[in-house]
């Protein structure tokens, strides 16, 4: 299995206007962000978790050719703005896309992208496959999937782990029996937004105190705001086998 890290970044706290900060002006590339979003490879089977609005770019920037599902987390724009542009792959495949997410996320789709589900289907529109999930394992194509539920604040929102490796973004607490579903992992990743408190995810502290209690062999954190700060700077403070991740890292495990 191929993990491929598409964008580590967030829209919390980026300002709408070009930033001089220490972090948007960096000359490591390590620094530029996008959206995040991560890539699955098993075999021939690949899954992209979250099409946020850099979904196009990150696709290109990867030299995507296949796609087999889109797996959502939750709905909010920053992870579902970019679904449109599964057209490339409709063309291309000459086939629907399935689009996993659960009965709250399908309903949020269908009011945000609600052209692709009408019964007149315009010329070249996006062609999906709604798949509804539960808090229940299932599999994509033979890939199992074990969903883990986490809070987003008051938004319950699914994390995922796919044999050895999960996934956790938007997260501020998880319930014990969540918990159980991530021991074991070999590599962890999840959010960790900024240093100061925040209503709804993780801060660096926190973040770690989670990835200590998890016990994977490896950790990194992703869905990093630039008030984090630089990569550079950060990955120097954190406790030996948690990492900051960053847009293009690729993991084999």
């Amino acid at each position: 299995m191929t993990i491929t890290f598409l964008g580590t970044g967030t829209s919390q706290g980026v300002p709408v206007i070009a930033c001089d900060c220490e972090v948007c002006t960096s000359a490591d590339p390590k620094d530029k962000r996008l959206r995040s979003s991560v890539m699955v490879e098993v075999g021939d089977k690949l899954i992209v978790i979250d099409s946020g609005p850099d979904f196009r770019y990150q696709m290109l920037r990867a030299h995507v050719k296949h796609l087999t599902a889109l797996l959502f987390t939750h709905e909010h724009k920053d992870h579902v703005a970019g679904m449109d542009d599964i057209r490339a792959f409709n063309y291309r495949q000459k086939a629907a896309i399935d689009v996993y997410g659960t009965e709250r996320v399908q309903a949020a789709l269908k009011r945000e992208f609600a052209y692709i589900f009408h019964e007149f289907k315009y010329p070249g529109i996006p062609d999906i496959r709604p798949q509804v999930i539960t808090n229940e394992p299932f599999d994509i194509d033979g890939v199992e999937i074990i969903p883990i539920e986490v809070m987003h604040y008051k938004l319950p929102i699914m994390g995922y782990r796919i044999g050895d490796f999960t996934y956790i973004t938007d997260a501020k607490t998880i319930s014990d029996n969540e918990k159980e579903k991530i021991k074991g992992s070999k590599i962890l990743v999840v959010n960790a937004l900024q240093r100061e408190t925040h209503i709804s995810h993780f801060t660096l502290d926190e973040a770690v105190a989670f990835a200590k209690e998890m016990g994977a062999e490896t950790t990194y954190f992703t869905h990093i705001s630039h008030r984090l700060g630089k990569h550079a700077d950060v990955s120097a403070e954190l406790p030996s086998g948690i990492h900051l991740a960053y847009d293009g890292l690729q993991l084999d495990i």
